[in-house]
């Protein structure tokens, strides 16, 4: 694992491509014209993007304890908006709090004990604290949504170390397939085939949206020199599941969007969910 960071070829390209993008993004935004009406929207999320993406690239450039510093700390805040939707009791928070920073952390200081083991204690502390209350009426659905909230949070962020700089094409590709998806949705997205919804989860996604992120997504990766079908396949796929994956936990809890810190997105998560299952999907085919 050591060697990927090593060489930090994909991160030492993502550098210059995503400073050009923000650079290009900032003058686009800041010269939109008064009457566009999502002007003050689309620049709130330049801000955010300029401020985020030298710290994502930031940590990879530090080597395998800045991954796990940024994994840790996208975790810990992660699972307490997810906490939050999913209604979780102290005792599940703090599972999932205590996880968000374990899991990346045995990717970096013991990569080979993420094994079937590992899956095993997690069920067992997902459980435990349902268990020890006696709860006949929630337990099972507590112990099911940390489970849920485990996998899709922690184990997912462990792939930010254990990937090396292949994490740095995902996350770079996610965030182009991201303005991808919106390009498309926005100007292919109004009529004809591409504008039917992609889900009843998100009506205002729609097959335009894929069509967009699929070019981002593979434009990215050639740019960073990390594109290779399988990993592309990942990706895109984890941009558009991602994304509903989220959209069937909000909608489930009543609520528009994970947090209201981060402007332009709303929450952490609002920002992250397809980045959570694209990692999922690359460990799969990568490792």
């Amino acid at each position: 694992m050591s060697a990927l960071f090593a060489a930090g070829d994909v991160a030492g390209r993502a550098v210059p491509v995503v400073a050009g993008v923000l650079g290009v993004g900032g003058v686009a935004v800041a010269a939109l014209p008064s009457r566009v009406r999502m002007r003050a929207e689309l620049r709130k999320r330049w801000r955010t993007w300029a401020m985020a993406a030298p710290l994502f690239l930031g940590a990879f450039l530090v080597g395998r304890a800045g991954a796990f510093a940024l994994a840790a700390g996208l975790g810990v805040v992660a699972v307490g908006e997810y906490a939050r939707m999913a209604a979780l009791p102290r005792g599940e928070r703090a599972v999932l709090s205590g996880a968000a920073v374990a899991v990346p952390g045995a990717a970096w200081a013991a990569p080979d004990a993420l094994d079937l083991r590992a899956a095993g204690a997690l069920l067992i502390a997902a459980a435990s604290v349902a268990v020890s209350t006696g709860d006949a009426s929630q337990g099972f659905t507590r112990a099911c949504r940390t489970v849920f909230g485990l996998l899709w949070i922690p184990v997912s962020l462990s792939g930010l170390v254990l990937l090396g700089d292949t994490a740095v094409a995902v996350g770079v590709a996610v965030a182009f397939g991201d303005v991808g998806a919106w390009c498309g949705g926005t100007a292919l997205g109004r009529r004809g085939p591409l504008a039917r919804a992609l889900s009843p989860l998100s009506p205002n996604k729609t097959w335009a949206g894929v069509a967009g992120a699929a070019a981002g997504t593979a434009v990215a990766l050639a740019a960073v020199g990390a594109f290779t079908p399988a990993l592309w396949a990942a990706v895109l796929v984890g941009c558009v599941l991602g994304d509903l994956l989220e959209s069937m936990v909000k909608r489930e809890a009543g609520v528009k969007d994970a947090g209201s810190w981060l402007p332009g997105f709303g929450g952490l998560l609002d920002r992250i969910d397809s980045l959570l299952v694209a990692l999922l999907l690359t460990m799969v085919v990568t490792l």
